[in-house]
């Protein structure tokens, strides 16, 4: 092949939010999609849905990750996988690095950097062979700008935006394109509710008076845009903020 035609895409944190609006986006645009998450009976639903196909697994444990390359690999035989779409990821706690949860920290290391870490490393030498691999991961605005009560966020998204610059610089002699998307503020049904522990009323306080908010199916079509882009076009780093997020400090609320 002199370019890539076989959109074969593996998406992780595909069970809601921005991971299931990508599989779905995806899907329309006429790409092979495993869908990969914890819970089943949402990938299951997505499947019969989009005509995805699930895959159970947790990306932070080894034995799981071993068992997706393996899958990958049968699923999608010939001529293999070209797309990886890191997007699991999220966020514990709100504390400040004086009165953090170290158990908050781990976890958040655990799934956005770890995790990153073990999908990319597991699928890289199918994407290589492929010839027209793409890693694109899901950072985060965290990323760039540190805020107080996002230390362990930002210690995270940091590390995953990180990784993601040095491979970058590693693969594209191999010629595997990187990609970072890095959202703002996205308004999806768990996100805040899981950073703040299940308080309904605080998770909705984080978008109360923003007119409008990122969407999953916003950050989802410039996922799509960027992977569908001819192979040799690499958007290195994307930002994407509301227009009412002028900055990580400046939000308007009406």
């Amino acid at each position: 092949m002199s370019e890539n035609t076989s959109k074969n895409a593996v998406v992780t944190g595909a069970s809601s939010g921005i991971g299931a609006a990508t599989v779905r986006k995806l899907r329309a645009d006429g790409w092979n999609v495993i869908a990969v998450a914890r819970r089943e009976d949402r990938l299951v639903q997505l499947a019969q849905e989009t005509g995805s196909v699930p895959f159970a697994a947790d990306v932070t444990s080894s034995d799981d990750v071993q068992r997706l390359r393996d899958f990958v690999t049968d699923t999608f035989s010939e001529p293999g996988v070209d797309t990886l779409i890191n997007i699991a990821g999220g966020a514990r706690g709100v504390d400040s690095v004086a009165t953090s949860q170290v158990d908050d920290w781990e976890w958040m290391f655990q799934v956005n950097v770890l995790g990153t870490l073990k999908v990319t490393k597991a699928l890289l030498p199918a994407l290589r062979e492929h010839g027209f691999g793409t890693v694109l991961n899901l950072t985060s605005t965290a990323a760039y700008t540190a805020y107080e009560g996002g230390s362990g966020y930002n210690a995270a998204k940091f590390g995953q935006h990180a990784l993601t610059g040095a491979l970058r610089l590693e693969e594209a002699e191999h010629n595997v394109r990187v990609i970072e998307v890095a959202p703002g503020l996205v308004h999806t049904e768990e996100f805040a509710l899981n950073r703040l522990a299940g308080n309904q009323e605080a998770a909705e306080a984080v978008y109360q008076g923003v007119e409008k908010p990122l969407t999953p199916e916003d950050v989802a079509d410039v996922v799509s845009y960027a992977v569908g882009l001819p192979h040799h076009v690499n958007l290195d780093q994307i930002i994407m903020r509301p227009v009412a997020q002028a900055a990580a400090h400046k939000l308007i609320r009406k």
